[in-house]
């Protein structure tokens, strides 16, 4: 009889209950498919007393997780504390050096110290594993890695937080102002206790970065991705969208192109009737595009205690089985540092701007625009608020730079009040 799976799990929030609820209910169907009984060994989390709604009498109790990874009784070490640095870092590496692997669902953590933390863990034979570290439930992680190994990829994009495509589709169909929503969303706990990194686009933007370095082949790098969130979404944006019959998604973008990696995640436009645009509510979707297979799309759930779980258990059923793979799909040490570059490709915009209700205020912007190369598709003025008339234009295909430069154009004439919005609307 093989000898049993025993796991430390760091972290009791959400995902660490769910995973010791998928532990106890599902253990004869878990060794089954696993080969080997997985056991839970010892626990640690901030609060010993909190009532979690599982049993974790059974279980020794560490009030130190790294103490917790250096235990000789475990095999494993679960990690679901969150934060890219402190004590889910000291943890991770602890546990490495003691000949442990790591599942973790922790993004922040891979996308800072991935390239190190992968070399460490190839170096020392372990397994470090994170497939619930993006878009939850989605098995995309492993998509990439195994099923589409075969493949030259071209680009990566989708949705892959839930809070922030909560927040567009319920501004859309409640027709209810960003404020009022976010509020919303903060009372039911969707929103992090920073919410800048969910409505700002970080924590989206951690999780591409990771599918990046594999779909890529390159090293983690997330300060290299082109970064904007949704705050300035309007309700005005969202009706002037359907209007269009287009949504608004918090979009992440990743393509190797001749200057380099493109990689971004920012509000977009795309058509109301594609998959992206059907999408609600917290559900998240990944689109990959490779030669071999031309495009696949992965949609579910993106966060909650089951689904997040549901990955972190079957990276630990993996590593019960033996699979041993390199962290982002090939030797750390062969990751090529990426060459970033600004997304050049060419594509129709959507601008939103106030300008000054006064005669000829309208046609200096124009001139701007004519002037830095962007050409007008359609234009129209609505809704007159005092003194400011605000204005939707809708270019033919231009790129960013030319954008930036007839927005600069814009603000120099003195007519435009206020910051003006652009979002880049995506065709395909």
């Amino acid at each position: 009889m093989s000898t049993p799976l025993r796991l430390g799990i760091a972290g009791l929030g959400t995902v660490g209950t769910g995973l010791v609820r998928i532990v106890q209910t599902n253990a004869d169907l878990i060794e089954r498919r696993a080969g080997r009984r997985i056991e839970i060994v010892a626990v640690s989390a901030r609060s010993r007393t909190r009532n979690r709604g599982v049993d974790i009498s059974g279980y020794d109790w560490e009030d130190d997780p790294v103490a917790l990874a250096r235990r000789a009784d475990i095999d494993l070490v679960v990690e679901l504390m969150g934060g890219e640095n402190g004590p889910a870092k000291a943890l991770t590496e602890a546990a490495m050096q003691g000949g442990k692997d790591v599942v973790t669902a922790n993004k922040a953590l891979l996308a800072i110290h991935g390239q190190a933390l992968a070399e460490a863990a190839e170096a020392a034979g372990v397994a470090l594993r994170f497939e619930a570290a993006v878009a939850g439930g989605i098995p995309v992680v492993k998509a990439l890695a195994e099923g589409l190994a075969g493949n030259r990829i071209s680009r990566i994009k989708g949705v892959m937080n839930g809070t922030c495509n909560y927040i567009l589709t319920r501004m859309e169909d409640a027709g209810l102002p960003y404020e009022t929503v976010f509020e919303e969303a903060n009372q039911l706990g969707y929103l992090e206790a920073d919410p800048t990194l969910d409505v700002g686009g970080i924590d989206a933007a951690h999780k591409l970065t990771l599918l990046s370095a594999i779909a890529f082949g390159t090293r983690p790098d997330f300060a290299a991705i082109s970064l904007g969130g949704i705050e300035r979404i309007s309700i005005e944006d969202i009706r002037a969208a359907a209007d269009l019959g287009l949504r608004i998604k918090l979009l992440g973008v990743a393509q190797m192109t001749g200057r380099g990696l493109e990689q971004s995640m920012s509000p977009c436009l795309v058509p109301a009737d594609s998959p992206l645009g059907q999408l609600k509510g917290g559900t998240n979707m990944v689109v990959i595009e490779g030669d071999a297979v031309e495009q696949i799309i992965l949609r579910g759930p993106g966060a909650g205690e089951g689904p997040t779980a549901s990955a972190v258990m079957g990276d630990v059923i993996d590593i019960a089985r033996g699979m041993r793979l390199p962290v982002f799909g090939q030797p750390a040490t062969t990751l090529e540092a990426p060459l970033s570059a600004k997304a050049m490709g060419s594509k129709p915009w959507y601008l939103r701007m106030g300008l000054q209700d006064k005669p000829g205020a309208l046609a200096k912007v124009a001139e701007a625009l004519g002037n830095a190369g962007v050409s007008i598709n359609r234009m129209r003025q609505y809704g007159h608020q005092d003194t400011r008339a605000p204005v939707l234009i809708i270019t033919h295909k231009t790129t960013r730079d030319a954008i930036d430069h007839a927005l600069s154009l814009a603000l120099r004439t003195g007519v435009v009040m206020g910051e003006p919005v652009a979002l880049a609307i995506e065709e395909d």
